[in-house]
Protein backbone atom coordinates (compact mmCIF):
# COMPACT_ATOMS: atom_id res chain seq x y z
CA UNK A 1 0.00 0.00 0.00
CA UNK A 2 1.39 3.53 -1.00
CA UNK A 3 0.83 6.31 1.33
CA UNK A 4 0.22 4.78 4.32
CA UNK A 5 2.79 3.53 7.71
CA UNK A 6 3.89 -0.27 7.69
CA UNK A 7 2.05 -0.59 11.65
CA UNK A 8 -1.16 1.02 10.06
CA UNK A 9 -1.34 -1.12 6.91
CA UNK A 10 -0.29 -4.61 9.38
CA UNK A 11 -3.36 -3.48 11.75
CA UNK A 12 -5.72 -2.82 8.59
CA UNK A 13 -4.68 -6.33 7.45
CA UNK A 14 -5.53 -7.79 10.72
CA UNK A 15 -8.53 -6.35 10.67
CA UNK A 16 -9.76 -7.10 7.75
CA UNK A 17 -8.86 -10.99 8.32
CA UNK A 18 -10.70 -11.25 10.71
CA UNK A 19 -13.86 -9.24 9.52
CA UNK A 20 -13.64 -11.99 6.19
CA UNK A 21 -13.26 -14.76 9.30
CA UNK A 22 -16.47 -13.89 10.85
CA UNK A 23 -18.07 -13.41 7.39
CA UNK A 24 -16.95 -16.99 6.36
CA UNK A 25 -17.04 -19.05 9.98
CA UNK A 26 -20.10 -17.02 11.31
CA UNK A 27 -21.03 -13.88 13.45
CA UNK A 28 -21.96 -16.26 15.90
CA UNK A 29 -19.47 -18.88 16.69
CA UNK A 30 -16.81 -15.34 16.39
CA UNK A 31 -18.35 -13.14 18.33
CA UNK A 32 -18.36 -16.10 21.40
CA UNK A 33 -14.54 -16.04 20.63
CA UNK A 34 -13.47 -13.30 19.98
CA UNK A 35 -15.58 -10.63 20.95
CA UNK A 36 -15.64 -9.01 24.32
CA UNK A 37 -18.42 -9.75 26.71
CA UNK A 38 -19.53 -8.48 29.90
CA UNK A 39 -17.11 -10.86 32.41
CA UNK A 40 -19.85 -12.12 34.42
CA UNK A 41 -21.24 -13.88 30.84
CA UNK A 42 -19.92 -17.27 30.97
CA UNK A 43 -18.58 -16.81 27.14
CA UNK A 44 -16.29 -14.34 28.57
CA UNK A 45 -12.69 -14.96 28.47
CA UNK A 46 -9.57 -12.79 28.87
CA UNK A 47 -8.23 -12.49 25.41
CA UNK A 48 -10.84 -10.84 24.44
CA UNK A 49 -10.11 -7.79 26.05
CA UNK A 50 -7.70 -7.71 23.11
CA UNK A 51 -8.93 -9.73 20.20
CA UNK A 52 -12.56 -7.53 20.33
CA UNK A 53 -10.63 -4.46 19.31
CA UNK A 54 -9.96 -6.50 15.96
CA UNK A 55 -13.50 -7.47 15.41
CA UNK A 56 -16.33 -5.78 13.34
CA UNK A 57 -20.43 -5.75 13.64
CA UNK A 58 -20.67 -5.45 9.82
CA UNK A 59 -18.82 -3.88 6.61
CA UNK A 60 -19.33 -0.20 7.10
CA UNK A 61 -18.63 -0.30 10.59
CA UNK A 62 -14.71 -1.92 9.85
CA UNK A 63 -15.00 0.47 6.41
CA UNK A 64 -15.03 3.49 8.57
CA UNK A 65 -13.00 2.45 11.20
CA UNK A 66 -10.35 1.24 8.84
CA UNK A 67 -10.46 4.42 6.78
CA UNK A 68 -10.20 6.55 10.20
CA UNK A 69 -7.08 4.45 10.58
CA UNK A 70 -5.16 5.19 7.65
CA UNK A 71 -5.97 8.79 7.54
CA UNK A 72 -5.33 9.78 10.98
CA UNK A 73 -2.84 6.76 11.85
CA UNK A 74 -0.54 7.19 9.19
CA UNK A 75 -0.07 10.72 10.11
CA UNK A 76 0.38 9.81 13.93
CA UNK A 77 2.63 7.24 12.92
CA UNK A 78 5.29 9.53 10.77
CA UNK A 79 5.64 11.34 13.86
CA UNK A 80 5.44 9.03 16.87
CA UNK A 81 7.11 6.05 15.29
CA UNK A 82 6.06 2.53 15.24
CA UNK A 83 6.89 1.90 18.96
CA UNK A 84 5.32 4.39 20.76
CA UNK A 85 2.35 4.66 17.66
CA UNK A 86 1.37 1.21 18.63
CA UNK A 87 1.94 2.30 22.50
CA UNK A 88 -0.66 4.75 22.11
CA UNK A 89 -3.01 2.23 19.68
CA UNK A 90 -3.51 0.00 22.31
CA UNK A 91 -3.26 2.05 25.37
CA UNK A 92 -6.55 3.87 24.08
CA UNK A 93 -8.26 0.15 23.21
CA UNK A 94 -7.32 -0.72 26.83
CA UNK A 95 -8.83 2.71 28.07
CA UNK A 96 -11.80 1.85 26.05
CA UNK A 97 -12.63 -1.61 27.84
CA UNK A 98 -12.05 0.27 31.23
CA UNK A 99 -14.85 3.01 30.77
CA UNK A 100 -16.78 0.95 28.82
CA UNK A 101 -16.88 -1.67 31.47
CA UNK A 102 -16.90 0.50 33.99
CA UNK A 103 -20.42 2.13 32.54
CA UNK A 104 -21.68 -1.66 32.61
CA UNK A 105 -20.75 -2.57 36.06
CA UNK A 106 -22.38 0.89 37.04
CA UNK A 107 -25.50 0.75 35.26
CA UNK A 108 -25.80 -3.49 36.85
CA UNK A 109 -24.88 -2.60 40.21
CA UNK A 110 -27.91 0.35 40.09
CA UNK A 111 -30.31 -2.72 38.74
CA UNK A 112 -28.79 -4.93 41.39
CA UNK A 113 -30.29 -3.01 43.39
CA UNK A 114 -33.90 -3.73 42.65
CA UNK A 115 -33.48 -7.28 43.66
CA UNK A 116 -31.54 -6.39 47.23
CA UNK A 117 -33.50 -8.65 49.78
CA UNK A 118 -35.34 -10.86 47.99
CA UNK A 119 -32.97 -13.53 49.07
CA UNK A 120 -31.64 -14.88 45.92
CA UNK A 121 -28.39 -17.03 45.85
CA UNK A 122 -25.32 -15.27 44.17
CA UNK A 123 -25.65 -18.98 41.36
CA UNK A 124 -29.11 -18.10 40.69
CA UNK A 125 -28.59 -14.67 39.86
CA UNK A 126 -25.66 -15.55 37.74
CA UNK A 127 -28.01 -18.42 36.00
CA UNK A 128 -30.93 -16.13 35.96
CA UNK A 129 -28.21 -12.97 34.11
CA UNK A 130 -27.21 -15.65 31.56
CA UNK A 131 -30.47 -16.71 30.03
CA UNK A 132 -30.52 -16.68 26.43
CA UNK A 133 -33.26 -14.08 25.52
CA UNK A 134 -31.76 -12.46 22.60
CA UNK A 135 -33.76 -12.97 18.77
CA UNK A 136 -31.98 -12.06 16.45
CA UNK A 137 -30.39 -7.70 17.36
CA UNK A 138 -32.62 -7.94 19.86
CA UNK A 139 -33.12 -8.96 23.77
CA UNK A 140 -37.28 -10.34 24.27
CA UNK A 141 -38.71 -9.65 27.89
CA UNK A 142 -41.09 -12.82 26.72
CA UNK A 143 -38.10 -15.10 26.05
CA UNK A 144 -36.14 -13.79 29.22
CA UNK A 145 -39.63 -14.53 31.36
CA UNK A 146 -39.62 -18.16 29.61
CA UNK A 147 -36.36 -18.83 30.85
CA UNK A 148 -36.85 -16.82 34.48
CA UNK A 149 -39.28 -19.43 35.98
CA UNK A 150 -37.52 -22.70 35.86
CA UNK A 151 -34.63 -20.87 37.85
CA UNK A 152 -36.93 -20.26 39.98
CA UNK A 153 -38.47 -23.71 40.36
CA UNK A 154 -35.11 -25.29 40.33
CA UNK A 155 -34.01 -22.99 43.49
CA UNK A 156 -37.35 -23.33 45.26
CA UNK A 157 -37.63 -19.69 45.19
CA UNK A 158 -40.97 -18.22 45.66
CA UNK A 159 -41.43 -16.99 42.41
CA UNK A 160 -44.46 -14.21 44.11
CA UNK A 161 -41.65 -12.43 45.25
CA UNK A 162 -40.70 -11.28 41.43
CA UNK A 163 -42.95 -7.88 41.29
CA UNK A 164 -42.90 -5.71 38.42
CA UNK A 165 -39.70 -3.51 39.47
CA UNK A 166 -38.11 -7.13 40.53
CA UNK A 167 -38.48 -8.33 37.11
CA UNK A 168 -37.41 -4.86 35.02
CA UNK A 169 -34.24 -5.24 37.46
CA UNK A 170 -32.91 -8.82 36.36
CA UNK A 171 -33.77 -8.13 32.53
CA UNK A 172 -31.88 -5.17 33.11
CA UNK A 173 -29.10 -7.38 34.48
CA UNK A 174 -29.31 -9.60 31.95
CA UNK A 175 -29.31 -7.20 29.22
CA UNK A 176 -25.90 -5.65 30.26
CA UNK A 177 -24.76 -9.07 30.72
CA UNK A 178 -25.64 -10.01 27.52
CA UNK A 179 -24.01 -7.08 25.66
CA UNK A 180 -20.43 -7.45 24.32
CA UNK A 181 -18.23 -4.99 22.28
CA UNK A 182 -16.00 -5.19 19.18
CA UNK A 183 -14.49 -2.81 16.81
CA UNK A 184 -11.45 -0.58 16.67
CA UNK A 185 -13.29 2.23 17.43
CA UNK A 186 -11.30 2.84 20.91
CA UNK A 187 -7.94 2.58 19.76
CA UNK A 188 -8.69 4.87 16.91
CA UNK A 189 -10.47 7.43 19.11
CA UNK A 190 -6.96 7.74 21.05
CA UNK A 191 -4.89 8.11 17.63
CA UNK A 192 -7.58 11.09 16.86
CA UNK A 193 -7.17 12.73 20.15
CA UNK A 194 -3.24 12.32 19.54
CA UNK A 195 -3.40 13.55 16.17
CA UNK A 196 -5.24 16.63 17.76
CA UNK A 197 -2.83 17.35 20.21
CA UNK A 198 -0.11 17.19 17.18
CA UNK A 199 -2.00 19.19 14.92
CA UNK A 200 -4.86 21.22 16.81
CA UNK A 201 -5.15 23.61 13.63
CA UNK A 202 -5.70 20.75 11.24
CA UNK A 203 -9.25 21.31 9.60
CA UNK A 204 -11.40 18.01 9.83
CA UNK A 205 -14.95 17.48 8.43
CA UNK A 206 -17.91 14.69 8.90
CA UNK A 207 -18.82 13.11 6.15
CA UNK A 208 -22.17 14.43 6.13
CA UNK A 209 -21.77 17.76 7.55
CA UNK A 210 -19.24 19.33 5.28
CA UNK A 211 -18.14 22.31 7.20
CA UNK A 212 -14.15 22.70 8.00
CA UNK A 213 -13.20 22.52 11.62
CA UNK A 214 -10.32 22.83 13.31
CA UNK A 215 -8.67 20.10 14.89
CA UNK A 216 -8.61 21.25 18.86
CA UNK A 217 -12.60 22.28 18.59
CA UNK A 218 -13.86 19.00 16.37
CA UNK A 219 -12.42 16.31 18.09
CA UNK A 220 -13.45 17.38 21.55
CA UNK A 221 -16.94 17.94 20.36
CA UNK A 222 -17.20 14.64 18.78
CA UNK A 223 -16.41 13.53 22.38
CA UNK A 224 -18.67 15.76 23.99
CA UNK A 225 -21.56 14.30 21.78
CA UNK A 226 -20.27 10.81 22.83
CA UNK A 227 -20.78 11.76 26.21
CA UNK A 228 -24.26 13.07 25.89
CA UNK A 229 -25.28 9.87 24.07
CA UNK A 230 -23.79 7.81 26.59
CA UNK A 231 -26.16 9.08 29.38
CA UNK A 232 -29.19 10.07 27.40
CA UNK A 233 -29.19 7.07 25.20
CA UNK A 234 -29.80 9.22 22.52
CA UNK A 235 -27.80 8.34 19.65
CA UNK A 236 -26.73 11.81 17.38
CA UNK A 237 -24.35 10.24 14.22
CA UNK A 238 -23.37 6.54 15.33
CA UNK A 239 -25.59 3.44 15.44
CA UNK A 240 -27.78 3.31 18.38
CA UNK A 241 -25.52 -0.03 19.92
CA UNK A 242 -22.48 2.33 19.61
CA UNK A 243 -19.97 1.79 22.83
CA UNK A 244 -19.93 5.92 23.00
CA UNK A 245 -18.33 5.30 26.95
CA UNK A 246 -15.33 3.09 24.81
CA UNK A 247 -14.73 6.05 22.65
CA UNK A 248 -14.38 8.45 25.41
CA UNK A 249 -12.32 5.83 27.28
CA UNK A 250 -9.95 5.91 24.23
CA UNK A 251 -10.01 9.81 23.62
CA UNK A 252 -9.12 10.27 26.99
CA UNK A 253 -6.45 8.02 27.20
CA UNK A 254 -5.08 8.80 24.05
CA UNK A 255 -5.08 12.69 24.82
CA UNK A 256 -3.35 11.79 28.58
CA UNK A 257 -0.99 10.34 26.92
CA UNK A 258 0.28 13.11 24.33
CA UNK A 259 -0.38 15.34 27.12
CA UNK A 260 2.87 13.61 28.97
CA UNK A 261 4.79 13.41 26.47
CA UNK A 262 4.43 16.82 25.18
CA UNK A 263 4.82 17.85 28.86
CA UNK A 264 8.38 16.14 29.49
CA UNK A 265 9.36 17.35 25.91
CA UNK A 266 12.92 17.77 27.38
CA UNK A 267 13.73 14.63 28.40
CA UNK A 268 13.43 10.64 27.60
CA UNK A 269 10.04 10.56 27.16
CA UNK A 270 8.99 13.35 24.46
CA UNK A 271 6.71 12.34 22.15
CA UNK A 272 9.15 13.48 19.00
CA UNK A 273 12.25 11.57 20.46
Amino acid sequence: MRGITDSVKHLIIINAILFIGTMAVGNNLFYDWFALHFPKNDMFQPWQIITHMFMHGNFMHILFNMFALWMFGTAVEQVLGSKKFLFVYFSAGLGAVLFQLGFYYVKYYFAFDGIQGLGMTSQMIHEIVNINAIDGQYIKPTLFEKGLYPILNNFNFNADLINQNAFISLFEMNNIVAASMVGASGCIMGILAAFGMMNPNAKLMLIFLPIPIKAKYFIPGIIALDVISAISGQSFFSPSNTAYMAHIGGALTGFIIMWYWKRTQFNQNRWDK
